[in-house]
């Protein structure tokens, strides 16, 4: 891909080297609540209280984060290094990589959606909080419909080229636009329609709504690469098959058979090699939004 040299994202926020923690009570820190309770239970800490509540009254402000803050901070999730996160070389290149083609989602979807909502690139090592709870790097990346957040361990694209033999920039390009994918579908209204089903349905039945809502990610990450292209420019000899390749090595028929040796599709989450292979190429042939009504094909 020809891509250096381009617009970068301004909706990156990196989280690289900083560490997840829980929440406590009202959003305190776990590690205040000893200090908090001593100081609570003494005469000096009621006189405090008192004082806090009567200040609360008068602002509106939560007193539980005046305390908190009185004590010794506030309750985040995830703990800053005081030292700037640097990476290699190479996870630099990456990082400059993924807000690249993040700019390069802006452009094509600024252009199709009126008011699209730009979302934010989380960038992280080893595990993140996010509006959906937390996860691990084993997670791989996803999208957070709770924030408008995509997550993301750079990490993940050397597990592409080594463990699913899926390499090359392209590849990593379409797993961001197929996050952002599912953000087109989150600000359009489908993703809350599938999540609303998930106590109505089985289990079984569920899957279905989801391997279409994920097909369709698929075909969105089409139609942003067949626009990126016509006015961007960045594709080169060999990309479309990169992006194909890691389609076909994230099907849930080739992980499934990889994994345990056998097939069960009715526990499918994501689509078949073929299915996902069809749907990008149906979004990157057309750049058609018009096309993309999965949930309404058939067959599928």
């Amino acid at each position: 891909m020809k891509w250096k040299g381009k617009r970068q994202s301004s909706n990156i926020e990196d989280r690289r080297g900083q560490s997840g923690s829980g929440r406590g009570i009202g959003g305190l820190n776990p590690m205040l609540l000893g200090p908090l309770f001593r100081l609570l239970f003494s005469k000096t800490g009621l006189i405090i209280v008192g004082l806090f509540l009567v200040f609360s009254f008068i602002t509106g402000n939560n007193p539980l984060s005046l305390l908190s803050n009185f004590v010794g901070g506030g309750g985040g999730s995830q703990t800053q290094s005081a030292v700037p996160y640097e990476g290699t070389r190479e996870e630099k290149e990456l990082a400059d990589f993924s807000a690249t083609i993040l700019a390069s989602t802006e452009d094509v979807w600024n252009g199709l959606l009126d008011n699209y909502r730009e979302p934010t690139l989380v960038l992280f090592t080893g595990s993140v909080a996010s509006a959906c709870g937390s996860a691990s790097s084993a997670t791989g990346p996803f999208y957070c419909p709770g924030d408008e957040k995509l997550y993301l361990d750079l990490s993940f694209f050397d597990d592409m080229a080594r463990k699913l033999n899926a390499p090359g920039d392209f590849a990593q390009a379409y797993v961001i636009a197929h996050e952002v994918g599912h953000h087109i579908q989150k600000i359009m209204g489908i993703t809350d329609k599938v999540h609303n089903l998930r106590g109505q349905l089985s289990e079984k039945e569920y899957n279905r709504y989801s391997v279409r809502l994920e097909l369709q990610a698929d075909f969105l990450a089409g139609v942003w690469a067949h626009h990126s292209q016509q006015t961007a420019r960045m594709m080169e000899r060999g990309d479309l098959e990169e992006a194909l390749n890691a389609a076909f090595a994230i099907g849930d028929d080739r992980l499934q058979k990889q994994s345990t040796g056998r097939v069960v599709p009715d526990s499918f989450t994501h689509g078949t090699s073929e299915q996902r292979i069809r749907w990008f190429k149906k979004g990157f042939e057309t750049g058609d939004l018009e096309q993309g009504d999965t949930f309404n094909a058939n067959p599928l």
